[in-house]
């Protein structure tokens, strides 16, 4: 199979040879600089190598045939025969503005940003000769390949470790680095703190020898003359780099009040062009960041504590965050912006008590169970943390969005936090940020660990767009972060379950009857369903298939690089097959077995698959274990395979259940309500002020229908929409250029040039394609 990558369109690799060594911690140092629009510092990475790492290649191995050879063709460059007394390195005197030293007789290549424009020519590391032999090479040495992009690498170097005044503490070896640090990441979950400040004081160590680097498009090549083996490359490395202002996994933009901020928003390429990392899913890591800004700024990131600003010198702060949970790099979330938190205006006693932090350090941590995760120390052995329904949460937003805030947003999160711990049990984090991210946010919202995004449009709906979202966005906490997918393909483990848990949630919040959960959830149910069909005739097949690698789901390749199908074709950001498959088929299964005894049984499987990575299989088939025989009614693995998730279109057992199914009550009174204005309309009349402030209540809805009905007076409400509201946004542009009329794709042409400088790169791409 040749593999040919287009950058704008096609597959995603993920190059980071994770079958050999694995990254255990990341230590972060970061500055931000709004007027370079650049954050530049260091990272340093904590590694374990080992047999651990083979064996569980090889389980995967013996369920998916090999195609190490095919998987790992993304460069095509012949190997490179200059001598290694040539090859470029960067000397260990450099500072911040010194980038490579050239071999003898070699002509410099670099670019001004500390890249490697011509990387055979410039470097004695040839991409190809160890894009896919990356363990031992005999005589060769050990290459550790991570995953970056869009950033400028300025040094590499060992740390040394062994330099910390009383790391002989808790080491049997003072004097052996690589055994220091493999003593460091297996310290055991009671002594977290104890470890991170180790990682912290290894961190500010001494540099011991610099190491010899490469990068190409998507990735970084380190490695050390003489360690031919992952046990002997050097165990803890430090990267000095800066990121650059184009790159892809971060935004620099504008907030609603005008100021400047920067966030991760969620990128195709998740956070490879903010640091060096190993991408893949099965390289769960924890982390700490320390940042520094202008003392206005305020810097949220995913950790496990709610940081507070140092002051550094005059005008400038420092913040400090860690996780202890491990998780996949992909999930590190950072928004730095002059926001404003915003409290609600009386705080009860009682409130406070529900909400009390729960430290992993407490005294009375008693086990209340066996977890089948690594060693961390886990909420859900935590018997205080088991009980907590509402963990401690801020919110935060730009100044002038304060006020929306508090009367819409903030009144919602306890009750929606109380309502998924009803129905998922133990939080699997200690608290939660929600911060209004700018208008050019492409999606309604966006979960990592400890920090949730929403868009301002969610403020704009009332409660019902706004709590339906938070919701969404809470249960990824289970489902998507405390359990991952291994394949990321199969994104409806996410996303379907987000969405099929958004309405139990919401439902519970509202403490609706269940008459009342039944007729709501069947209404949205069917806006879904016709959602899908449009989703259905209107993209490409084989992006339709929910399982779309099959029996090679979770394969990788022998150094443990694969490829993520349609990971960077932009029109993927919009599709929500994904979302509406798998809420489908989840709500086919609750159906079937009862909620009683599905919910009964998601419990089980939360308890069990915590903070650890699954595919399809693993959940299908738990579930059918955990029904007795005489009540599968003919379900098995294979079926469900076959019908939902590895066939494009429509699943056929939802097929004959929509054609069989009556219009919900709920359903059937829209409809009457709709034929009733339609009727009113066609009445001349006044517009009364009362209505204009009800329809900027449902702006998105009356924008559509604008368009649709080429309303001119109203034109303006679109432009501001468009401008405002771009996470809804995208959908209208095609709405403007269907409908063929020259004046409303003018106004598409117009909104999209004064804003497309502000959007995210897949959605200006995809809006530009339909314009143009």
């Amino acid at each position: 199979m040749d593999i040919k990558l287009d950058p704008s369109r096609d597959d995603l690799p993920l190059m980071a040879n994770t079958s050999h060594i694995l990254v255990k911690h990341y230590v972060l140092d970061l500055d931000v600089d709004f007027e370079s629009q650049i954050i530049e510092g260091t990272i340093v990475l904590f590694f374990e190598s080992g047999n651990k790492f083979k064996k569980q290649s090889s389980s995967t191995e013996e369920t998916y045939p090999s195609e190490s050879n095919e998987a790992c063709k993304f460069r095509t460059a012949e190997p490179c025969h200059i001598p290694v007394t040539n090859t470029r390195t960067v000397s260990s005197k450099m500072g911040y503005n010194d980038f490579v030293i050239c071999g003898k007789g070699e002509k410099d290549t670099s670019g001004k940003d500390g890249n490697h424009d011509n990387q055979e020519q410039a470097s004695g590391i040839s991409s190809s000769k160890y894009c896919c032999d990356t363990g031992n090479h005999g005589s060769e040495d050990f290459l550790l390949v991570l995953d970056c992009c869009d950033l400028s690498v300025l040094k590499v170097e060992e740390v040394d470790v062994a330099a910390v005044p009383g790391i002989e503490k808790f080491t049997r070896s003072p004097k052996l680095r690589n055994q220091i640090v493999r003593e460091l990441v297996a310290l055991p979950a009671d002594r977290w703190r104890e470890q991170l400040d180790y990682y912290a004081r290894c961190s500010q160590a001494p540099g011991c020898g610099e190491l010899l680097f490469d990068i190409d498009t998507w990735s970084l090549q380190i490695r050390k003359t003489g360690a031919q083996t992952a046990t002997d490359f050097p165990h803890a490395i430090r990267i000095r780099y800066t990121t650059k202002p184009q790159g892809r996994s971060v935004t620099w933009t504008s907030d609603q009040s005008g100021r400047p901020c920067v966030y991760t928003m969620g990128s195709p390429i998740n956070n490879r062009a903010l640091f060096p990392c190993q991408e893949p899913p099965v390289a769960m890591s924890t982390w700490q960041a320390t940042v520094r800004a202008a003392a206005s700024f305020v810097v949220l990131m995913s950790g496990e504590n709610s940081a507070k600003p140092t002051q550094l010198r005059e005008g400038c702060s420092s913040w400090h965050y860690y996780v202890t949970m491990p998780m996949p790099a992909s999930t590190f979330t950072i928004a730095v912006g002059s926001w404003t938190e915003t409290k609600p205006e009386i705080c009860s006693s009682n409130d406070l008590a529900t909400e009390r932090s729960f430290s992993p350090f407490e005294a009375d941590f008693r086990y209340v169970g066996v977890c089948g995760h690594m060693e961390y120390p886990c909420r859900f052995q935590n018997a205080s943390a088991t009980t907590q329904e509402i963990i401690p949460h801020r919110v935060f937003a730009p100044v002038c969005l304060k006020g929306a805030c508090q009367e819409t947003l903030l009144p919602l999160i306890p009750p929606c936090l109380s309502a998924a711990h009803s129905v998922l049990g133990t939080h699997p984090f200690s608290r939660l940020d929600v911060l209004i991210v700018p208008a050019n946010f492409p999606s309604l919202g966006m979960a990592s660990p400890h920090l949730v995004f929403l868009s301002q449009s969610t403020l704009t709906g009332m409660s019902q767009l706004c709590g339906t979202r938070l919701c969404h966005e809470i249960a990824h906490a289970w489902f998507g972060l405390a359990i991952g997918a291994r394949d990321w393909t199969e994104e409806w483990l996410s996303e379907g379950f987000a969405t099929h848990l958004e309405d139990v949630f919401w439902a519970k919040a509202q403490q609706l009857a269940p008459d009342e959960t039944q007729e709501q959830q069947e209404l949205r149910a069917c806006l879904r369903w016709r959602r899908l069909q449009d989703e259905v005739r209107n993209s490409p097949e084989d992006m339709q298939v929910l399982r779309p690698n099959k029996e090679k789901t979770g394969h990788v390749s022998d150094s443990g690089s694969s490829v993520i199908k349609h990971g960077l074709n932009p029109e993927k950001v919009f599709m929500q097959v994904h979302y509406l498959k798998g809420y489908f088929l989840l709500r086919f299964l609750a159906k079937r077995l009862g909620d009683d005894t599905y919910f009964s049984f998601l419990r089980k499987f939360v308890h069990t698959f915590h903070g650890q990575l699954i595919l399809s299989q693993d959940f299908l088939q738990m579930l059918l274990e955990s029904i007795p025989e005489e009540r599968r009614l003919e379900l098995s693995v294979e079926n469900i395979f076959r019908d939902w998730l590895e066939t494009s279109g429509i699943p056929q057992p939802l097929q004959r259940e929509r054609l069989a199914g009556a219009e919900c009550g709920l359903a059937r009174q829209v409809s009457a309500e709709v034929a009733k204005w339609v009727r009113v309309n066609r009445r001349p009349r006044k517009r009364k002020r009362k209505e204009t402030e009800v329809l900027e209540k449902v702006r998105h809805r009356w924008c559509e229908l604008v368009v649709k009905h080429k309303y001119t007076k109203a034109y303006r409400n679109v432009e501001r929409f468009l401008q405002e509201d771009q996470a809804m946004g995208i959908y209208l542009y095609g709405e403007l250029m269907v409908s063929e009329d020259a004046r409303q794709q003018q106004l598409a042409r117009r909104c999209f040039e004064l804003s497309r400088e502000q959007m995210d790169r897949p959605s200006a791409e995809v809006v530009a394609e339909m314009l143009f």
